[in-house]
């Protein structure tokens, strides 16, 4: 039993406020926004620190929920089980939205090359770059790769980095010869004066 208390005391000084471990669906995801909601509501945040955070989230458990289906699709191999982590962390200037999925191994050096490209813009640079991403899935329409194909292109991590204001940390650890464990952590200042 003392796991328990192992794992409450790495919560508290981690200042996590919600984790969960598992599969992700889309009662289990609703239920996660909801959580993460009713929490900032309880301390009075801000709408727009809320807005922000409430993006990020979104973002993150729809990339877990893709990444799963492309690789089951993909690799047609099982996922290894628990597949998935989502935290929430909580500290006096900032929220920290981490999470953790296995990813096809194929897709470590696209998914790296994408986040070290976000990380190298700008405020202007990322503006840029969603508005190119968008117009380039209009262009390709209904029958195209663009915004009508799964995952946008990687507009969510561009979204993320915008909202944010910070740059995506990420890193992929190798699980087996299929998959490699993928985590991004994102940062939302808490500070009411910052405008993004």
């Amino acid at each position: 039993m003392k796991y328990i208390y192992e794992l409450h005391k790495t919560m508290v000084e981690r200042s996590l406020i919600l984790v969960y471990e598992g599969e992700f669906t889309q009662e289990i995801t609703k239920s996660v926004l909801a959580m993460a909601e009713r929490n900032m509501d309880a301390i009075g945040e801000t709408s727009n620190i809320k807005r922000k955070v409430f993006n990020v989230m979104v973002e993150c458990l729809q990339n877990i929920v893709k990444h799963a289906e492309d690789s089951e699709e993909e690799e047609e191999i099982e996922l290894p089980n628990g597949s998935a982590v989502f935290m929430i962390g909580q500290e006096e200037d900032k929220y920290i939205v981490t999470s953790g999925n296995p990813v096809v191994n194929a897709k470590v050096e696209i998914l790296q090359t994408k986040l070290e490209h976000i990380n190298s813009l700008d405020k202007d640079g990322l503006k840029t770059l969603y508005k190119e991403i968008i117009k380039k899935g209009r262009e390709q329409g209904e029958g195209g790769k663009g915004l009508t194909q799964k995952g946008g292109a990687g507009l969510g991590f561009v979204d993320m980095a915008r909202k944010s204001g910070q740059k995506l940390h990420f890193d992929f650890e190798p699980i087996d010869d299929h998959f490699s464990f993928f985590s991004l952590k994102t940062i939302i200042s808490r500070n009411k004066e910052e405008k993004k």
